[in-house]
């Protein structure tokens, strides 16, 4: 049985890129986008089509403005976390969300509070369902 399709399938490296910039600074001009880039920033060219492509995705819109246009984003960063995480877990532990979870405890990036908490989500949400 096929696993049914995500509203929000997985973005592009440059589309994650440009969707980063819109869900951290608001609307922005295209050469805006391109501020926000280190060099050898990407071409004006590149970064406009990018845009074009999430907005036929649907995930981002323009309004126009002075003769040019301002995109925003559409799709908020937590509609792509859960995907994003699924794909970390999936590539780098094997499918085993428990080595990902005894990895950021190994590197301290999660405390034995945290730990309970996520526990307690856990048993919260096998209650609910």
């Amino acid at each position: 049985m096929a696993r049914p399709k995500s509203k929000y399938p997985r973005l592009s490296e440059r589309e994650l890129e440009i969707m980063s910039m819109l869900w951290q600074r608001g609307p922005l001009f295209v050469r805006e986008m391109l501020d926000g880039y280190p060099d050898p920033k990407p071409h004006f060219n590149t970064v406009s089509t990018t845009v074009r492509i999430l907005e036929d995705k649907g995930y981002v819109r323009h309004e126009p403005l002075g003769g040019s246009y301002q995109y925003y984003a559409t799709a908020a960063a937590s509609d792509f976390a859960g995907r994003s995480l699924s794909q970390v877990i999936k590539s780098y532990f094997h499918g085993s969300a428990s080595a990902a979870v005894s990895a950021l405890v190994e590197e301290e990036q999660l405390s034995v509070d945290e730990l309970r908490e996520i526990i307690r989500m856990v048993e919260e949400n096998k209650e609910n369902n």
